[in-house]
């Protein structure tokens, strides 16, 4: 009976063990368990894509509206949008024009900067009426891509040669140099704004006469690099804890 007694509690405590979760057991294992978790989460926050734009992702605005700069790129500084919002409204107080600049992430599939540009213009102003004295400029921060859209009123002057050349230019060669989207923007508003406002066309920034071919990665190439390497990382990280926790565990 002696013998009895004492193999009970043993049995008690072996089932127990045998119930009992093992991160409950091993507080280490609960934590690397966390941790793994952690990691997975991490992953799927560098793998998302940047969400792409379409036209009915972006506000709704007509003429008359007071905003001037939509920047779901965030790539304009607060101090110049702020710069960019008071130069286009006194163009529209003064003059009756009005220009807009849309800074987005990147496009939906299937679409274009011109068919974006395109339906855009559309929406935002349905008729000729509403259309006649507005100017909108698009730029696709993934591609660096721009689109220029006039009303009939805009066109006489601000013409095709012009406009070429604020896409091609205005815009173009700060993007070229590093990305300088405020740069791009400013320099674009100064001379819509001149143009508009019946002023001499103070013409293209000055693109640089000797262009060597760098030998270092742009600055879009090495956040793609980085990028890159902390998803590879991580993906080992994500792969070797687990089965780190694993023979630990079995040991």
């Amino acid at each position: 009976m002696v013998q009895n007694s004492e193999l009970i509690p043993n049995r008690h405590r072996t089932m127990k063990q045998v119930f009992t979760p093992p991160y409950r057991q091993y507080p280490r294992l609960k934590l690397l368990i966390g941790l793994m978790l952690s990691l997975i989460a991490a992953i799927a926050v560098f793998i998302t894509p940047a969400a792409a734009t379409g036209v009915y992702d972006l506000p709704q605005l007509n003429a008359g509206s007071s905003t001037w700069v939509v920047d779901q790129a965030e790539v304009i500084s607060l101090a110049n949008e702020n710069k960019l919002n008071n130069s286009l409204k006194s163009l529209a107080k003064n003059t009756g024009n009005e220009v807009r600049f849309v800074a987005i992430r990147r496009l939906n599939y299937g679409e274009t900067i011109d068919s974006l540009a395109d339906s855009l213009f559309s929406k935002w102003y349905p008729t000729p009426e509403e259309q006649t004295n507005q100017t909108l400029l698009i730029v696709d921060t993934l591609t660096n891509s721009t689109a220029i859209r006039r009303g009939e009123a805009v066109k006489p002057v601000v013409n095709d040669e012009v406009a070429d050349s604020i896409v091609n230019e205005s815009v173009a060669i700060p993007l070229r140099d590093g990305g300088q989207y405020n740069r791009a923007f400013l320099i674009t508003s100064d001379r819509l704004v001149a143009i508009l406002s019946g002023k001499p066309d103070p013409g293209p920034p000055a693109a640089q006469e000797i262009n060597i071919e760098s030998t270092f990665t742009s600055a879009e190439e090495t956040d793609d690099q980085s990028a890159t390497v902390w998803v590879v990382v991580l993906l080992v990280l994500a792969t070797a804890i687990p089965m780190a926790t694993y023979f630990w565990y079995v040991r």
